[in-house]
């Protein structure tokens, strides 16, 4: 494991209570599904990115929402975090080896908190930030990873472009962990209106 052991205990204790150290709660509102979702957000040290946050919305409609932010910066972030509507609790991971957004201490600090909390769901930006990671953290956990998500139909249902866009793929997957990169940029305009159904 590349995450130095300052790191590592950092995770544990604030994975240790259900999802962790609740830095602030925001306005939520509760979600009828029973899913329980961790975003990791990319962030500048001071805020949350755009790509993070149109994340956090999309995982709002799965079910409860944490948001991890990890990195020496990360306690300005998750402040920032904290008001945006539907997060329900806020996890800082405040470590100098976490800034750089370094694959193998990134993807060990997620599994942590993932294996403490028993999360259903994790979502990435689809940035350079998620790509960076995701292969390791779905490789880790032993899971198929759904990338470029443009949209959530449930808990277990995933809209994903396929053919450079021409055509949209609905994928139903079955794994208990889905890990998933939400694209928000994308958008459907000229796409052919048929879908293919995948399972996963």
């Amino acid at each position: 494991m590349f995450l130095g052991r300052r790191a590592a205990k950092t995770v544990a204790s604030a994975a240790a209570s259900a999802t962790g150290r609740v830095v602030a709660r925001a306005g939520y509102v509760p979600c009828r599904l029973a899913s329980n979702c961790l975003v990791v957000a990319e962030h500048n040290g001071s805020v949350v990115a755009p790509s993070s946050l149109a994340t956090i919305t999309a995982a709002s409609q799965v079910g409860d929402v944490t948001v991890l932010v990890a990195g020496s910066g990360s306690p300005s972030a998750a402040q920032h975090a904290s008001r945006v509507a539907g997060v329900k609790q806020v996890v800082a991971l405040s470590d100098e080896s976490l800034d750089k957004g370094l694959a193998e201490n990134l993807s060990s600090a997620v599994i942590q908190a993932v294996q403490a909390a028993g999360y259903t769901h994790v979502l990435v930006p689809s940035t350079n930030f998620g790509k960076n990671y995701l292969p390791r953290l779905s490789a880790q956990l032993g899971v198929s990873p759904i990338t470029d998500v443009v949209e959530i139909k449930d808990e277990a249902t995933f809209v994903r472009p396929m053919y450079a866009g021409n055509a949209l793929a609905t994928v139903k997957s079955s794994q208990p962990l889905k890990v998933c990169c939400y694209s928000y940029e994308t958008t459907t305009c000229g796409v052919c209106l048929f879908s293919f159904i995948l399972s996963v």
